[in-house]
């Protein structure tokens, strides 16, 4: 009689039951409510999502957050079942709902679906738009329809036609319908960018109050940084199908991953120099550039308002500090006031490349007048050199 080395559970080990294998007094961990696991979707040959993973919690708001055509909305569509994965599955609440051999049809993932178009019925009222997800019945819950009217701001809407109302109330509407039938997972894809800018930040808002109060976990698809920063509690940064980051907002803005991911949420000033002895040597000053090896050249990124500016004085700058570093000469060649901040252009002494820096509230000295720059070394980002990016101001 053969034996079986790999045992009940077909691996190395017998299986455990994951209750009795828990400590007295621990509880048993709560799968996330939305996990998907290397995700790989391919047209033509070619990989458009590549290996994406990510878990949302219940009330949690994640941002797939990259430039058009890096693979975020096809995520969203296989999460919602109207496009079939090459590789990887999809778990609900710690249950699997789609693989390559199984698959829950979209009708039964209990998850709600909001995009940027809205897609509201023309011919139904506002009323019967947000009731169309409710289970069908004599009234199909009316009670439900008149507390989310009501929670976003359209009590006595009802009655009214799509055509009747504007950008921003069709969008409430949208949200409405997609939260009526209570989903326990909510995909958005771009819901806001048909919004008027100024209606924008508002309805944002309002947005996620609600979905905070409803406990959805929510999947959010933009290309705007700004609304991932505004409405996420966390952010995947995806480039070329692949998630390349993950953190809460803060985190991967402040300590981003590369070049390109610091870039993506910023304009970015570019320095380039040599490594030697673990230093990075530059009309700035030494930068530090620890295990990068000597004869490297590496870019040291550092965002414009993150650059101090003072006076020239009979031409010399400030004294060299250990925060900021050696001052450099620099002329402006123009500012801008941008309503909040203004935006300085500077010609740089020392080899003539262009650096950006902007300063709060109006500030509009002369083209041609010299001032001093310096450069926070806690703000700094040192990476590998890559090749110059669109937007880019570089200086060596």
């Amino acid at each position: 009689m053969k034996r079986d080395l790999a045992g009940p559970g077909r691996g190395c080990y017998p299986a455990l039951n994951p209750i009795k294998s828990l400590r007295q007094g621990q509880r048993v961990p709560t799968p996330p409510r939305l996990e998907v696991r290397n995700l790989i979707r391919r047209f033509d040959g070619r990989t458009v999502v590549d290996d994406v993973s990510l878990a949302i919690e219940p009330g949690q708001v994640t941002c797939l957050l990259g430039p058009s055509g890096c693979g975020k909305s096809t995520t969203l569509r296989m999460i919602a079942g109207v496009d079939m994965q090459d590789q990887g599955s999809i778990w609900v609440d710690g249950k699997l709902i789609c693989d390559t051999v199984f698959r829950i049809p979209p009708e039964r993932r209990a998850i709600g679906l909001m995009f940027q178009d809205f897609a509201l019925f023309p011919h139904l009222s506002v009323a019967e738009n947000v009731a169309f997800g409710l289970p069908k019945g004599a009234t199909r819950d009316m009670r439900r329809v008149e507390e989310l009217l009501d929670r976003v701001s359209l009590s006595g809407f009802g009655p009214k036609f799509p055509h009747e109302l504007s950008g921003g109330e069709q969008q409430r509407v949208a949200l409405a319908r997609a939260l009526a039938p209570r989903p326990r997972i909510l995909l958005m894809d771009e819901p806001f960018s048909g919004l008027d800018e100024r209606l924008r930040d508002g309805i944002r808002d309002d947005t996620l109050s609600l979905l905070k109060e409803e406990g959805t976990a929510v999947l959010l698809v933009t290309h705007e940084p700004h609304e991932a920063m505004r409405m996420a509690d966390e952010i995947a940064l995806m480039r070329s199908g692949r998630i390349v980051q993950r953190g809460a907002p803060y985190n991967i803005y402040n300590a981003p991953v590369d070049r390109a991911a610091a870039g993506f949420f910023s304009d970015i000033n570019i320095l380039r120099g040599e490594v030697q002895g673990a230093l990075t040597r530059t009309a700035f000053g030494e930068f530090l550039a620890p295990g990068v090896p000597d004869g490297t050249e590496v870019e040291i990124v550092i965002r414009p308002q993150h650059i101090k500016i003072d006076f020239d004085r009979a031409g010399r700058g400030p004294n060299p500090t250990a925060e900021d570093g050696t001052p450099a000469r620099a002329t402006v060649e123009r500012a801008r006031f941008l309503g909040r901040e203004s935006l300085v252009e500077f010609r740089m002494s020392f080899d003539n490349s262009i650096l950006r820096a902007t300063v709060p509230a109006v500030f509009l000295p002369r083209p041609g007048t010299v001032m001093w720059l310096m450069i926070r070394r806690d703000r700094c980002f040192v990476f590998p050199v890559t090749t110059p990016q669109a937007g880019d101001s570089v200086a060596r």
